[in-house]
């Protein structure tokens, strides 16, 4: 994948594309990407997968030096996240679903303006 500039945030959404292609090949259906309402943040990706709605925070990193990409999912980031899940269910009428919360974490590396993934794993009800 090529990215269209070199900044933190155009990795970050390789990232995102990288994880949604990954899902995909999987068997999730990919819903809806970056999910936002008001100030509270964004889902990264919503999918279904069998019977449950995933709402998927994905963390794109270069390695792990600092630690594992899931670990930067905070306890404040995760509460961000089931408030958006369930505006979302909400505004969508979905509160009957099943629901789950999952982390994609990517490990890339950026080669002469393409990324080039090094590992990727997924963890199933991360929170």
């Amino acid at each position: 994948m090529v990215l269209k500039s070199n900044g933190k945030r155009s990795f970050g959404k390789a990232g995102e594309q990288i994880a949604a292609d990954f899902l995909r090949k999987k068997g999730y259906k990919i819903i809806e990407q970056n999910f936002r309402f008001g100030k509270l943040g964004e889902i990264d990706i919503i999918s279904l997968e069998n019977e449950y709605i995933c709402f998927i925070e994905v963390k794109t990193r270069t390695g792990t030096a600092f630690g594992l990409p899931c670990e930067s999912v905070n306890k404040r980031k995760q509460r961000n996240i089931i408030k958006l899940a369930q505006i979302y269910l909400k505004e969508n009428n979905l509160t009957e679903k099943n629901v789950r919360f999952d982390v994609v974490e990517v490990i890339a590396e950026t080669i002469k303006g393409s990324i080039s993934v090094k590992d990727i794993n997924l963890i199933r009800n991360a929170f």
